[in-house]
């Protein structure tokens, strides 16, 4: 089996992982993107996304109510701030391996990041 662009590109970058390591700084993954640590990190990406989805849901309706307190919306607030900081390290992650990816690949090739 030849390697192709987007195989290259894995291969010679670093992935920006969803979660953050000790002290809050970022964790990167060295691999071609067919292990087990990036299977969790691409399961764990589709849980924030997701979550981010629910969460706005539930931010739109609280926002629509009468009677909300201060409490409730700081709470909020903090969920939304966790929320957009996950998704966009998974924007940042995702960016780096379409660069990674470059102009020589496919466009199928580069529709799993």
């Amino acid at each position: 089996m030849s390697e192709t662009p987007l195989d290259a590109a894995r291969a010679s970058s670093l992935r920006l992982l969803p979660w953050a390591g000790p002290e809050g700084r970022p964790c990167y993954l060295s691999t071609d993107g067919r292990g087990p640590v990036a299977r969790l990190a691409d399961n764990m990406e589709a849980v924030q996304l997701g979550m981010g989805t629910q969460l706005l849901g539930h931010a739109r309706s609280l926002v629509a109510e009468q009677g909300v307190s201060a409490d409730e919306f700081r709470y909020l607030a903090a969920r939304l701030t966790e929320s957009l900081r996950d998704v966009l390290r998974v924007a940042e992650s995702r960016g780096r391996r379409l660069r990674a990816c470059g102009e020589e690949a496919a466009e199928a090739d580069c529709d799993d990041l």
